[in-house]
């Protein structure tokens, strides 16, 4: 496949092409969907260092076991679903760890690296944080559908992620809006007011 060919390539046709071992093929889909893949794992980590390093996880896997050949082949689906997966599992993993720490230090707060930030930096911080965390209290289909949508995926690619049908995605996606603004308020009264 020549690069002009590979950038006019259908999903199906990289697709195929991995297969076949083709590395142009591989550099097409990188380039075509490395922005968004990273977006979805910076919104799911809110870190820039490790959604770079779990970005290339899911091109490395990619690279070493291609989607699955099919009628219905969904590359996009397909990344966005190995994404979401391994930036839930990081986050789980990066508050196990504080968890272990705070134990172990028998500490009451958060531990808080680095040096400090300016008054507008902290706050910015600590909202991001508490929208992270009422969106860590949804279940993992209805985080991953916020996630993706507010990273730009369109709903087939949402629907092939999640495993529902597109017209459901709407539905799904309102309902995981309300869930997280009931949630977002609950822990953070008079919020609402802001």
């Amino acid at each position: 496949m020549t690069v002009s060919h590979a950038s006019a390539a259908s999903d199906g046709a990289l697709v195929q092409a991995l297969h076949d071992g083709d590395e142009e093929a591989f550099a097409e889909v990188f380039r075509r969907y490395y922005p968004t893949v990273y977006g979805v794992l910076l919104r799911i980590t809110g870190v820039p260092d490790e959604a770079e390093d779990l970005t290339q996880e899911v091109f490395l896997r990619l690279y070493q076991r291609p989607v699955p050949l099919g009628t219905d082949v969904n590359l996009a689906g397909w990344l966005y679903r190995v994404a979401s997966n391994l930036g839930f599992n990081a986050v789980r993993s990066r508050r196990r760890l504080r968890d272990r720490v705070l134990r172990w230090a028998r500490l009451e707060r958060p531990l808080v690296t680095g040096a400090p930030n300016p008054a507008a930096e902290a706050e910015r911080s600590d909202a991001a944080a508490r929208v992270r965390q009422a969106l860590a209290d949804l279940p993992e289909r209805d985080r991953t559908v916020l996630i993706l949508r507010h990273s730009g995926v369109s709903y087939a690619e949402i629907a092939a992620a999640v495993g529902i049908r597109t017209s459901s995605v709407g539905t799904v996606l309102a309902r995981a809006e309300r869930a997280l603004r009931a949630r977002y308020l609950a822990r953070n009264p008079g919020a609402g007011e802001e």
